[in-house]
């Protein structure tokens, strides 16, 4: 058995030292050595996505605001609603076009002066507040998390639990448990869309694209539906993504995010807030179809009747929940 298992999980080449592609460089369907198709890209076998989906689900529910844990999670769990959103995006002209071009967003290809000088109430200058309350700019990652982490053990922590992904995808299972320590459970990093992960373990290259620019507008949703990104938000975020999208990330996240939520919290998610996004997720078209890049000076209030989203509930969500 210890035989097969070595032979199912052959080592893969190891994360470190490889850089995931610039954000501002599109995803294409070129071959990037032997059984690449992306760069950055980690074929896995279906043994090998398993332990990895089993893994970065558990310490997603212990942490939701880890995000490289999050996304390891959708990339090898979502296969079958990857294809579905990639086919509504082909019948779509709007998705049809951004599946051709591949606009990527990120702090880097975000004009942050012109979204200054539009207008108030629109898309654009939506979205830039929101980015004034929630990034941290021009500071690099690592920076970034020593800059946000409350001790040198949480930064520990996190490098040990980095160490536990590129254990399991070089196919050393046995040894990987040493990774294994838990992280604080308090939000550690403010959120852009450069600290979203590149794509990894998706083995399709157009698909890849789709989930990638899934984690790029995931902000502009919250832009949408009014929410901010403490627990409360995040989670409602999550319900209507989940009606949306089908990932099992999503319903995975709004399903078992309440865990950590106050018992006034969640009495106000279940009554109030998961109706809304739920109703509103059925109701508004694929929000992957949208080249929200075309719509800066598009008034929010305009786009959200285009959608169909209503006004969410006016329930207290700010702040910790």
């Amino acid at each position: 058995m210890a035989t097969l298992l070595r032979s199912a999980l052959r080592p893969l080449r190891p994360l470190g030292g490889r850089r995931g592609p610039a954000a501002d460089v599109p995803l294409r369907g070129v071959r990037h050595g032997a059984g690449l198709l992306y760069p950055g890209h980690i074929p896995t076998s279906p043994l090998q996505k398993a332990l990895l989906a089993a893994g970065s689900a558990g310490m997603s529910l212990y942490n939701p605001y880890r995000h490289d844990m999050v996304a390891v999670l959708g990339e090898t769990t979502g296969h079958r609603a990857l294809k579905g959103l990639r086919d509504q995006m082909r019948k779509d002209p709007e998705g049809a076009e951004i599946l051709q071009e591949r606009p990527r967003i990120s702090l880097s290809t975000l004009d942050l002066d012109k979204l200054r000088s539009l207008p108030e109430g629109s898309l654009g200058q939506e979205y830039l507040r929101f980015l004034d309350v929630n990034v941290v700019i021009s500071v690099s990652w690592d920076r970034a998390l020593r800059r946000n982490l409350h001790s040198a053990q949480e930064l520990l922590c996190h490098k040990f639990q980095q160490a536990w992904t590129l254990c399991v995808s070089q196919g050393r299972p046995r040894g990987c448990q040493r990774h294994y320590i838990p992280c604080p459970r308090t939000p550690l990093l403010r959120v852009s869309p450069d600290t979203r992960a590149p794509t990894r373990f998706v083995d399709d290259e157009e698909l890849a694209y789709v989930i990638q620019r899934y984690r790029e507008v995931h902000d502009m949703l919250h832009t949408l539906l009014g929410m901010p990104t403490n627990i409360l938000g995040e989670i409602v975020v999550k319900w209507f993504e989940a009606v949306q999208t089908g990932l099992p990330m999503c319903i995975l996240g709004a399903l078992f995010g309440p865990i950590r939520l106050s018992a006034q919290s969640l009495q106000v998610l279940v009554s109030e807030l998961i109706p809304w996004a739920v109703q509103n997720g059925r109701r508004a078209p694929c929000v992957l179809n949208l080249y929200y890049e075309r719509r800066w000076e598009q008034p929010l209030l305009a786009l959200r009747e285009e959608l169909g989203i209503t006004e969410p509930p006016t329930v207290h969500v700010r702040g910790p929940a």
